[in-house]
């Protein structure tokens, strides 16, 4: 049974970090890539950065320069550094375990959200003013 649980969300002054971890088990970590994406109310849910299973960055273009994905296979952990956040940055961040069916284990193409085998549970990031 596949569970992936992040944690790490909570409030930070603009400007500020925060940094999430989401952590996989019952698969095999190191097989897969691995995406962050978040969500507002009312708005789709956004990819916001994706790793390959070899280590390999992509970024969406709001946060490219701010965030910085990174995993350890050893212990099944995506994390995600936060830096310089913004008030638009404010949103449920979700990890997801991207198929090796679309993915093969690659960013490419940029993670859709059919392309998410599975989800964790969510955990909030609020940047206030």
């Amino acid at each position: 049974q596949v569970q992936v649980v992040e944690s790490g969300g909570g409030l930070v002054q603009v400007g500020g970090s925060l940094r999430l971890s989401c952590t996989a088990s019952g698969l095999t970590f190191a097989d897969y890539a691995m995406g962050w994406f978040r969500q507002t109310p009312g708005k789709e849910r956004e990819g916001v950065s994706c790793i390959s299973r070899e280590g390999g960055m992509l970024y969406a273009n709001s946060v490219k320069g701010r965030f910085t994905v990174s995993r350890d296979n050893a212990k099944n952990t995506l994390y995600l550094q936060m830096d310089s956040l913004k008030p638009e940055d404010t949103a449920t961040y979700y990890c997801a375990v991207l198929t090796i069916h679309r993915y093969g284990g690659y960013c490419n193409p940029w993670p859709a959200l059919d392309g998410v085998g599975y989800w964790g549970q969510g955990t909030q990031v609020t940047v206030s003013s």
